[in-house]
C-alpha cells in the first residue's frame, strides 16, 4: 500500500506514519500537506497521514482548509496522537550561543517560544510554510553555523546535521493529533469501541443572532458530547464561517445520526469529514 505522508523524511508526520502504519507499507512524502491530501483525492496513494491539532498551537489550518475546500472525497479513516520533542539543529560545527537564525514551520516555532526568548532573545526567527524536516534540509545546505532550524531529532541523523539542544518545546506534555486520510468508502477498520465522527458545517444564517447556538444545542440535547470546535472563513466575506466540529461516537449511532439530521436542518451545508476510531 502507497501511504503518503507531509514530507520530507524526518518529519513529525513520519515519524507518526511509522508508529501507526501496517507492515509493508511504501511511504511516499510530499511537500505541503495540501498536496499530501490532494495526492490520495487524486488516486496518486491509497492512503495519506497529515497532522490536524497540536495541543499548544491547536488546529492545522492547511489540514482543515483541503478537507473542507479543496478535497470534498477524502475522508478521515483512523487517527494518532504523538507526543512531540523539539531539537534545535544546526551544521556540524555549530554552537548554541552563536546562533542567529531559526528556521521551523510556525507551529514547530509556536511551540518553542519559552526557549527561543530565553536561550536565544536577538535570534531572528524564519518561518517557513515547509516542514520541520525541511528547515533542517535547508540549514544543511546553507552549511551557515549561525543558521539552526526545530525539528525532531530524527531529522539531524537523516541530514547528518548536529543536535545542540534537546526537548526545547514549552510543555513536555506536547502532542500533536495526526489523521490518517483515504478516498470516500475506503474500509474503516474498528479498534476497540470508541469511535469519533468529524463533521464541518456552515449556513447561510451564521449572522443571525442565536444561530450557532440553535445548531450546537441539537447535539447537547441528545447527549451528543463535543469534543473540539474550530472556525474557519468561508472565503466569501468578513463574518462567515465554516464550523468543524469533533464528536464522540459513530456516524451511525443513533443518537449521533439523529443530531446530524437535526443539525442539517439549520444549515447550507453539512458534511461527515469521517467516522473513524478515536485514539486510546
Amino acid at each position: 500500500m502507497r501511504v503518503g505522508y507531509f514530507g520530507p523524511p524526518g518529519t513529525f508526520t513520519e515519524e507518526a506514519l511509522r508508529a501507526s502504519a501496517p507492515e509493508g507499507v511504501e511511504r511516499i512524502p510530499f511537500p505541503t500537506i495540501r498536496a499530501t491530501v490532494m495526492a490520495v483525492a487524486e488516486g496518486a496513494v491509497e492512503r495519506a497521514v497529515v497532522p490536524i491539532e497540536n495541543a499548544l498551537e491547536g488546529s492545522v489550518d492547511a489540514t482543515l482548509d483541503a478537507l473542507a475546500v479543496d478535497a470534498p472525497g477524502v475522508v478521515i479513516v483512523d487517527e494518532v496522537v504523538r507526543p512531540i520533542s523539539h531539537s534545535l539543529i544546526g551544521v556540524a560545527g555549530a554552537v548554541l550561543e552563536e546562533i542567529e537564525v531559526v528556521l521551523s514551520h510556525p507551529h514547530a516555532l509556536g511551540q518553542c517560544t519559552r526557549f527561543l526568548r530565553e536561550r536565544l532573545p536577538a535570534a531572528r526567527l524564519g518561518s517557513m510554510d515547509g516542514s520541520t524536516a525541511e528547515a533542517v534540509r535547508s540549514v544543511v545546505e546553507a552549511g551557515d553555523p549561525r543558521r539552526a532550524a526545530i525539528a525532531p531529532r530524527l531529522a539531524a541523523e537523516l541530514y547528518g546535521a548536529q543536535v545542540l539542544a534537546e526537548g526545547i518545546e514549552d510543555d513536555p506534555g506536547n502532542q500533536t493529533r495526526f489523521v490518517w486520510l483515504a478516498r470516500a468508502g475506503a474500509t474503516v477498520a474498528a479498534r476497540g469501541d470508541a469511535w469519533k465522527t468529524s463533521v464541518v458545517f456552515w449556513g447561510s444564517g451564521d449572522e443571525a443572532p442565536g444561530w450557532l447556538v440553535r445548531c450546537l444545542s441539537e447535539l447537547a440535547s441528545r447527549d451528543v458530547n463535543m469534543t473540539r470546535i474550530e472556525s474557519r472563513p468561508r472565503r466569501m466575506g468578513l463574518g462567515h464561517y465554516m464550523f468543524f466540529v469533533d464528536l464522540e461516537g459513530h456516524a451511525e449511532a443513533p443518537a449521533v445520526a439523529e443530531a446530524l439530521r437535526a443539525l442539517a436542518a439549520h444549515c447550507e451545508g453539512l458534511r461527515t469529514l469521517g467516522t473513524y476510531p478515536a485514539a486510546a
